[in-house]
């Protein structure tokens, strides 16, 4: 992975990664071609607002419907990931980013206002990623409550828009 920024753009192809789940296992977007795919990115496992993020994504019942992939990334190691699954019943993999080089290279790292306070960390965002590997649509600023939701209603708009069912 280079050091520059490549912020994706919608209507582009997706920045390659390979990120490791707590397994070890690696995961590329290519292992999901033909499938919509959502990367979510955040900012700590176990934390109230990654928990209630990843619950979210786990229970809703379109984006399962739908066969979307979810993946989960932030800086966290392989053993925080493998005990937030197993806590949580998460049925989709958290791939780790240590040091954060995937995240910074696509813009999810980097200054950010947290309780008023200005920071360096991880941004929490999201990015639907087409069956194609193509960008469909991104959050940048996350707001937790309804996320899920909105997220599966991108890809019914996506699936609509190409004569989807």
């Amino acid at each position: 992975m280079s050091d520059s920024v490549q912020v994706p753009v919608v209507g582009e192809a997706f920045p390659a990664f390979t990120l490791k789940d707590a397994a070890g296992q690696g995961h590329s977007l290519p292992d999901f071609a033909g499938r919509y795919v959502v990367l979510y990115v955040y900012p700590k496992d176990d934390t109230p607002g990654c928990t209630r993020e990843a619950c979210d994504f786990r229970d809703n019942a379109l984006l399962r419907e739908r066969g979307a992939a979810i993946l989960g990334v932030s800086a966290d190691d392989a053993d925080s990931h493998a005990r937030f699954v197993e806590k949580f019943s998460l049925p989709f993999p958290l791939l780790s980013d240590p040091g954060a080089a995937f995240l910074r290279s696509i813009g999810s790292y980097g200054t950010k206002n947290m309780y008023g306070k200005v920071m360096e960390g991880i941004k929490r965002q999201t990015f639907l990623i087409g069956p194609d590997g193509r960008l469909v649509k991104s959050w940048l600023a996350v707001k937790v409550d309804g996320h899920a939701d909105h997220v599966a209603a991108a890809i019914e708009k996506d699936r609509a828009a190409k004569g989807g069912n």
